[in-house]
């Protein structure tokens, strides 16, 4: 899964506040810079609490929202979820089959599907998806799971997550809420033993 995706439920603020931030400091001081990095924090934190405010009155919790996208396609396994707060709480969720994807859109109160399904094959996705898909097929852990392991670690709730292949790791990402903060889980899934390894 992709950076950018992984964290689509703030990334909407950070792309406002960031563009603001290069304009005015390109040609500015240095004390107008650093105001514009604690109005960008205080904007983030903001965003945060409504985030928060948010998964507290949310009545699915993320592993629900898997698991009804899962059903959907007998057999897929969920490559990435996240929760999105710019209208009514809902949870992107792309799940795999073979060399199929479906996205959905999955209401965060009711659980029912609230947009068309956008289905696609392996091959229209970019280069990193592709990479982070083709990585779910090598390890056994399901994304479930992971979000399980990260909340209890993280003593929270999830609010993103998915597979990323980086520097030649396979890594499960889980954005966790907990207490009044975020948390950034990374959990290395068992790699799917292969036949002919178990014998020696």
């Amino acid at each position: 899964m992709s950076k950018k995706r992984l964290l689509a439920i703030i990334v909407w603020f950070v792309t406002l506040a960031a563009t603001g931030a290069i304009a005015d400091v390109t040609h500015t001081t240095l004390d107008a810079a650093n105001r514009g990095a604690a109005e960008q924090r205080d904007a983030e934190e903001a965003v945060t609490r409504r985030l928060l405010d948010q998964l507290r009155n949310i009545k699915i919790p993320l592993s629900q929202a898997v698991v009804i996208a899962e059903h959907l396609h007998d057999g897929s396994r969920t490559a990435d979820i996240s929760l999105e707060i710019s209208g009514p709480p809902v949870y992107r969720v792309r799940t795999v089959k073979n060399e199929r994807i479906w996205e959905n859109v999955i209401d965060a109160n009711t659980g029912s599907v609230t947009e068309k399904e956008i289905s696609s094959s392996l091959r229209e996705l970019d280069h990193e998806d592709q990479g982070n898909i083709i990585a779910l097929k090598s390890v056994e852990l399901e994304l479930s799971d992971a979000v399980r392991i990260a909340e209890k670690a993280a003593e929270g709730s999830a609010l993103a997550g998915g597979l990323k292949k980086q520097d030649g790791k396979t890594n499960f990402v889980v954005v966790v809420a907990s207490g009044d903060r975020l948390k950034e889980v990374m959990l290395e899934p068992p790699k799917v033993e292969r036949q002919g390894s178990a014998r020696h």
